[in-house]
């Protein structure tokens, strides 16, 4: 069995996530957009807007700078994206649409749905003729939304439970998102015909062919990274990798370090150096799954948005930093709009990093950020042992 070093096993990540390649000079356009998804293979997306919206955070990491208004009207109005439960949220190349269908032919992904479902069949009926008759429409114009039962983001109201089982189920699905907000239509209204005519695949094939894409769009990666991608089920994901190595569509090997064995793609590009310098959303492709992040660069991260502020170790929404490969820092970022700035409310070294060095690559990246969010200042808040650096 082939040996791989952790060196080896990072430039492999880096080069399947596209940050071996430089970003590219001069304006972004769906070109550039439409690389990015044909590396990463999907976007997941966030309602948390403290510093920015997660999905615009991985094509920056990749491109730099960009229009946002065209990455949003290229997702949402292109009819080559489309919205679906795959990771999490997230954003799919529609072409793909019939590879997700077993996960809405299932639509089991909730117990509360499932209970939901079972005492109101009519309501839901109701919600689904309604959506049919007007839509597109946001769960506000139902006729009868209900209320909600709380004020935790997750405490929907009857209207917004029953149009998201109807959304899982595939019945309808997202037609756009003006300031974020899911505009629920038909699918037939949506998504082009050819897709979804396409004819439906047997559940093993479906999620072979995503656990191909996730191999190709890691590289390197265990049994258990390859199921988390599209969270398939590891008793599901198990026997299909293995029959994929006996086909020899994934070769197994031994990555130093690594507890389990690991699985490689046979397109994995290996490049001679390792490189890509940005900061990563917590929600970024190359580190959501935080296992396999510790793996790779022995990088300990937990996001604290849901931890109790006197609990945080390093603040609400932090991003690491990978720096030439490496994940050398992570950073506390707060965009205050109101007042134009981009608040850094702590800078935090990884231990060994030349902090002056990691310092200058980290302030050069948060003002080219600040610049690309439209702040008109960055203040630096004297809070962990890279702030002095940033100054």
């Amino acid at each position: 069995m082939r040996r791989l070093s952790q060196e080896q096993a990072r430039r492999y990540a880096l080069a399947a996530q596209g940050f071996n390649d430089p970003r590219p000079a001069g304006r972004k356009d769906v070109r550039h957009f439409r690389k990015v998804v044909d590396r990463v293979r999907l976007i997941q997306i966030d309602s948390v807007n403290y510093f920015s919206r997660a999905h615009f955070m991985p094509f920056f990491s990749r491109l730099g700078p960009y229009d946002r208004d065209a990455l949003d009207n290229w997702l949402w109005r292109s009819g080559e994206m489309y919205e679906y439960w795959a990771h999490e949220a997230s954003l799919i190349p529609v072409e793909d649409h019939r590879l997700h269908r077993w996960q809405a032919q299932r639509g089991d992904r909730w117990k509360s749905m499932q209970e939901f479902k079972k005492k109101e069949p009519g309501y839901l009926e109701d919600v689904y003729r309604q959506v049919e008759a007007r839509g597109p429409i946001q769960t506000s114009e139902l006729e009868d939304a209900g209320a909600r039962p709380g004020t935790s983001m997750w405490n929907w109201n009857t209207g917004k439970l029953a149009l998201e089982i109807l959304f899982l189920e595939g019945k309808v699905t997202a037609a756009d998102r003006p300031n974020f907000t899911r505009m629920y239509d038909l699918p037939e209204r949506v998504i082009a015909s050819r897709h979804l005519d396409a004819p439906d695949l047997p559940v093993a094939e479906a999620q072979t062919a995503l656990l191909d894409q996730a191999a190709l769009a890691m590289g390197v990666a265990t049994a258990e990274d390859l199921a988390d991608y599209y969270r398939i089920r590891m008793p599901e994901a198990r026997p299909l990798i293995a029959a994929m190595v006996e086909r020899g569509e994934l070769a197994e090997v031994e990555v130093e370090g690594w507890p389990k064995s690991a699985y490689l793609h046979p397109e994995a590009k290996l490049p001679r150096s390792r490189r890509g310098t940005a900061l990563l959303s917590p929600f970024d492709n190359l580190v959501w799954f935080r296992d396999r992040m510790e793996r790779l660069w022995d990088f300990h991260y937990r996001i604290e948005i849901y931890v109790p502020e006197p609990k945080r170790i390093f603040g609400y929404y932090v991003l690491p930093f990978l720096l030439d490969g490496d994940l050398v820092g992570r950073v506390d970022l707060k965009t205050d709009r109101h007042e134009s700035v981009l608040r850094v409310k702590g800078a935090f070294a990884e231990p060994g990093v030349d902090k002056k060095a990691v310092g200058r690559a980290l302030r050069e990246e948060i003002e080219t950020i600040a610049t690309w969010l439209g702040m008109e200042d960055v203040e630096i808040v004297n809070n962990g042992d890279l702030a002095s650096s940033l100054s």
